[in-house]
């Protein structure tokens, strides 16, 4: 968790992730971190990580990885790591220091990936898989392969996404977690979407479905974004790859009832209205929708955000004579940033 070990390397590294999935569904999890006398670890200093943890995922969903990544990662080096490598904690509190450990580093990687830090999004979250694997627990793993997958899809990887959504999967059935396993499904339906492989894509998300329906309230915390609007925003992303613009439609429109919460998730789902919109040559429609998108990305610091406005307006330039396209072009010149964020190889999920 040393500061340089992030810094150095900041590219994507494809086939990273497959190892480290290998290594999670085969090694053996053994508590092979040993601890020194030290200061006294309970279940308090647990408790504060989660509660940190959780303060920071509301303003990343509400505002951007940007916003608080940096104070994430002071917290991570300066008050977590000491308790990991001095700290003294018997062994009823261990497990649970290390998965509130791994889920605020998972945070990390995921602001990091929001911020298009592709190289540091991968270190933090294969070292909170590890958390994970010291933790034993397989829930939690699952969902940090999960992260992978999704990353591995946005950066242009969907065989590796594809890998690390079955290992996912894997994990959720060893945990007894259907909401999990749904999640990784649809991961797996969107690599499939990608390689324009129709079949595959609908088995599995239909079999999303039926997990989906015998998930439970229960759900840990941090599947607490997991919803049906979760879902239909995923569906909606295979559909429009797949070029099936009328059901990509119906899932977009369904993804906006959204709870609270949620700005950038939300902001993504009117991006992806506005795309389909604009597969269907419904101009006036399409820039509506990009209007909303651009008022609620100018209050985030995302990465993400910017390039799917952007690559939005891109895909408007052909339709420039049209007086509600321009108008929507001359508002994303006033309100995106001058200078493109870093650029990765494609942009499929959100």
């Amino acid at each position: 968790m040393e500061r340089r070990q992030f810094i150095v390397n900041a590219t994507f590294a494809a086939g990273v992730y497959a190892s480290s999935a290998v290594r999670w569904l085969t090694a053996p999890t053994t508590a092979s971190v040993l601890t020194k006398p030290g200061r006294q670890v309970g279940k308090a200093n647990v408790e504060a990580i989660r509660e940190v943890t959780k303060t920071f995922l509301r303003l990343d969903n509400l505002f951007g990885g940007g916003r608080a990544r940096p104070t994430v990662v002071r917290y991570l080096h300066d008050e977590v790591a000491p308790l990991l490598r001095q700290g003294n904690y018997p062994d009823t509190v261990r497990e649970e220091l290390f998965a509130a450990t791994a889920e605020l580093t998972r945070l990390a990687g995921w602001m990091a990936y929001d911020l298009e830090q592709h190289g540091l999004a991968q270190r933090y979250l294969i070292q909170a898989l590890r958390l994970a694997g010291e933790a034993q627990d397989h829930a939690l793993g699952g969902e940090i392969l999960a992260g992978m997958s999704h990353q591995a899809v946005y950066v242009g990887q969907p065989d590796d996404a594809l890998d690390l959504a079955r290992a996912a999967q894997a994990s959720a059935g060893k945990a007894g977690l259907p909401a999990l396993l749904a999640e990784s499904l649809i991961m797996e339906a969107h690599a499939h979407a990608i390689n324009k492989d129709a079949p595959a894509c609908a088995r599995a998300l239909n079999a999303a479905e039926h997990a989906f329906a015998k998930s439970q309230t229960d759900t840990p915390a941090w599947l607490g974004y997991f919803d049906e609007a979760y879902m239909a925003a995923k569906f909606g992303h295979c559909f429009r790859e797949l070029g099936e613009s009328a059901q990509a439609e119906h899932f977009a429109r369904r993804s906006l009832d959204m709870v609270d919460g949620y700005t950038r998730g939300r902001t993504f789902n009117i991006i992806l209205l506005a795309g389909v919109h604009l597969q269907q040559r419904n101009l006036d429609e399409a820039c509506a929708a990009g209007r909303q998108a651009l008022d609620l990305a100018a209050g985030l610091n995302s990465a993400r955000a910017i390039r799917y406005t952007r690559d939005l307006r891109r895909r408007m330039t052909p339709f420039g004579k049209q007086p509600s396209v321009r108008e929507f072009q001359e508002l994303a010149h006033e309100l995106l940033p001058a200078s493109d964020p870093r650029r990765v190889r494609t942009g499929h999920a959100a």
